[in-house]
């Protein structure tokens, strides 16, 4: 409690807090900032590697193509991104190659 009261008694701790907040922010936006541009290196490492032929880079693709991962959802991507994939031989990637073809007669995605 002592620790406390020492706390209040300090000037200006409006101040104090308000500093700290902005700090806060400061630090906040940063990090987002660099989440948002380490996805999209991301996306586009993932468009390299799934040209050159990578499964698992074009089923990833795929996904988030199909989801609307930090690109705009796009059926037709997920679709072609699914079915080379699927080509190279990726299981999962049929099953949702399946899957969406069977949604895909239902008009959804």
């Amino acid at each position: 409690m002592h620790y406390i009261d020492r706390i209040m008694q300090v000037k200006d701790i409006e101040l104090y807090l308000i500093v700290i907040l902005f700090l806060f922010v400061l630090w906040f936006i940063r990090n987002t900032v660099k989440y948002y541009q380490g996805e999209k290196r991301k996306i586009k490492n993932l468009h390299r590697f799934a040209k050159e032929g990578e499964a698992k880079a074009q089923h990833d693709l795929a996904q988030r193509y199909h989801k609307g991962n930090f690109v705009r959802k796009n059926c037709e991507r997920a679709a072609f991104w699914y079915q080379n994939a699927a080509l190279k031989g990726d299981e999962k990637a049929k099953g949702h190659l399946e899957n969406f073809l069977k949604n895909h007669q239902k008009k959804k995605c």
